[in-house]
Order: structure tokens, then sequence, then C-alpha cells
């Protein structure tokens, strides 16, 4: 789950990094009146949870309450990169001499956390490590040995930040920002920039992170961030009926029991020259209307067929077959349907399909001939 920068501020708040005063508004009017109780010159900024904000102008420098609420106005309703704006923060400007990056993330490879630190900040970082790899320090964190201060100061020497008032305000910010990573058990934690103000002190000017969705049960606080209305309306729907689901763009709807599983069939039915229009994951033992809501999800899509593939351990054949006839009764599923179910009651669903014998459903014995199927059935 991707916060807000103003969620993402207020996070890193409270674990003690400096971040600029600021107000979250929702209309022009509580701009100007923010602009006016914070006084002085403020920034109006977009909250999308998207980059390119600024090139795309959604950040605006405002020296007067009056020009903060016309600049909000431009930019609410706003459309960034496909997200419309519809949350604004204005913030105290800021005066700057330095702009450092600073991040924590999650390196899936080595299954450790990576921080990474220049002073190459304001840009994007896969800018840095392209032109100016030297410029990066990068260092992961042993999550068994946990963090230390000396891999700050490392980070610090390496990135070439010398001054010792910044090396030293930049040090706790680093150990802050780990403390937060690990108890929020976020993804990314990142600041760009981390700035340094000509009288020497070092803030955060902007924060992006992100939660892992599968924590949010031991953060209420956390979670109750969450932005419904800005997601996908269909993803939205599959959260609710407790299915994983992530829009494609192509045509071929795809339905199955474990992320391992769906993950293959998306290749499959590359491989078989089609292109998959979702990714359907009903998770082990799901009964049938778990399948029912599923195909719910799936026929919002634009499909012109659908390919189940369930291998059954926890998940049964029998409940998959009874789930799809009953989706037929109740829904109007005028695309082929392509079945390949095999393991437990696997023998039973494929009995229950053919008694049935639904016009537009079609069984298949192997994965590779189910995926061959449903493209053809597909183009035709």
């Amino acid at each position: 789950m991707d916060l807000y920068e103003y969620q993402g501020k207020e996070l890193l708040g409270r674990f003690g990094i400096p971040v600029s005063e600021g107000r979250f508004v929702t209309s022009a009017a509580d701009a100007r009146q923010a602009a006016q109780e914070l006084g002085g010159p403020v920034v109006v900024k977009a909250q999308v949870h998207v980059g390119g904000r600024g090139k795309a102008g959604g950040i605006q420098l405002a020296p007067t309450p009056v020009e903060a609420e016309q600049h909000a106005d431009r930019i609410l309703g706003m459309d960034i990169r496909g997200h419309t704006v519809h949350r604004l923060w204005i913030e105290k400007a800021s005066d700057i001499a330095k702009e450092y990056y600073l991040s924590v993330t999650f390196d899936r490879g080595e299954k450790k956390p990576l921080f990474m630190l220049t002073t190459e900040g304001g840009i994007d970082i896969e800018e840095v490590a392209a032109k100016t790899p030297e410029k990066l320090a990068r260092l992961h964190v042993d999550p068994l040995a946990g963090f230390h201060p000396y891999q700050a100061r490392w980070l610090c020497f390496t990135a070439g930040i010398r001054a010792p008032d910044e090396q030293k305000q930049v040090i706790a910010i680093i150990g802050r920002l780990y403390d937060a990573f690990v108890t929020s058990e976020a993804m990314l934690c990142e600041i760009n920039p981390l700035i340094v103000t000509p009288s020497g002190k070092v803030k955060a000017l902007d924060a992006k992170v992100t939660i892992d969705d599968n924590a949010l049960y031991r953060h209420a606080d956390l979670a109750a961030y969450r932005d419904l209305a800005a997601g996908n309306s269909q993803e939205q729907r599959a959260h609710e009926k407790g299915l994983a689901y992530v829009k494609l763009d192509g045509d071929i709807g795809i339905l199955g029991n474990g992320a391992g599983l769906v993950m293959s069939t998306l290749d499959v039915v590359a491989q078989a020259g089609g292109r998959p229009a979702n990714f359907c994951d009903i998770g082990g033992g799901a009964q049938a209307d778990v399948v029912v809501g599923a195909l719910e999800v799936i026929m919002a899509d634009p499909v012109k067929a659908i390919l189940f593939n369930i291998f059954g351990g926890i998940t049964r054949g029998g409940e998959v077959a009874r789930g799809l006839l009953e989706a037929l009764e109740r829904m109007s599923i005028d695309v082929p349907v392509v079945v390949r179910i095999d393991g437990t009651e696997a023998e039973e669903g494929r009995k229950l399909l053919a008694e049935a014998s639904p016009a537009n459903v079609h069984v298949e014995a192997t994965m590779l001939s189910a995926a061959r199927r449903v493209v053809e059935l597909a183009a035709a």
C-alpha cells in the first residue's frame, strides 16, 4: 500500500525525522486558509500515488495565500499519469542549499533491507545509478544483526557527505528511517530530496512510503491511511471478496488458485500467443461462492475468453466445478471458458462439468493444451 506524501511525512515525523510544516486540504478555499495559517510562501503539492508531479505541473510555489488558492484550483482535478488529483498538501516553502537522496527498501534478491544514499538528490535514483554510480552509496543490513550506527557513518562517508554538522544530522535520520521501515513493516521508505537549508538544517522535503499489504492487519493506524477511492475499482472489488486481482492489458481472463500457478499460467498463455487481461488468484481452499465472486470480477473486463487453471491441494476440484456452474446460472457469461482441473477431486470436477455440459465450457487435460485452446477461442 502506497502512502501519499503527507501521510508518509506524518509517519516519518513520528520517528523524529524533521519534515516541513504543512496542511492537508481538499479544496482551493482550504488551500488559501492553510497558506494564511502557515505564513509566508508555501508550496502547493498534488497528492497522487505516482511520480512526475512536478513535471506535470502538480507542484507550484505560491508566495501569497491568494496564489495558493489559484494554484490549488488549477491542480485539483488535474490528471497526472492517469491519476486524478483530489488531495493537496500545502507546505511551508523551504530554502534549499543542497539536495540528497536517501532510501531504505527491501531487496528481494538479497532478502535484506537495502540503504541507498547519494548527494545527487532531486532526480530519479535510476539516473544516478546509470550516469554516476560512484556517487551512490549502497548498503545491505543483515536483519538478524540489525542496524548499527557505524553503517550510517559508512554511508555518509561513501556518499561524500563530509561536513560534520550535516553528517551528524544525516546519520541520525538514517537510523530513524530504518526504525520507521522495520516498525511499520514497510517495503520502501524514500526521501527525495533530503535537503540541507542555508542555515545547515537537514530535513525531508518529500516522503514516499510503501507498506507491505500483508502486514496491515497488525497496523490498524496505517491501514486507515488507505484511500479506497484512489485504487482500481475492480481491484478494490476483488480485495473485498478476498481475491488477489491485477488488471492487465490483454483479452483473456485468467483464474487460478495460488499466485505461483497463476503467474505460470500467464507465461504459458503468452507462450501460446495470447494476451492475459488480468491476474485473479482465488487462493487455496476456495469454495463455490469464491469462484462466483472471481468470475464477477473477471467479467467486468472486456475479455474474449476465460481460462480456469486449478491444481487442487486444499482447493477441491468439485467445489471449483460447482462454483463455475453456479456462476453460469447466476451470470450471463457469453464468452468461451476453458477449464483445466487437476489434483484433489479433479475427476469429480470434470464429471460435474461433463454431466452439465454447458455449451461454452471446454475442458482440457493439461495447462499447455488449455492455454492453446483459450488463445484459439479468443481469436475466433
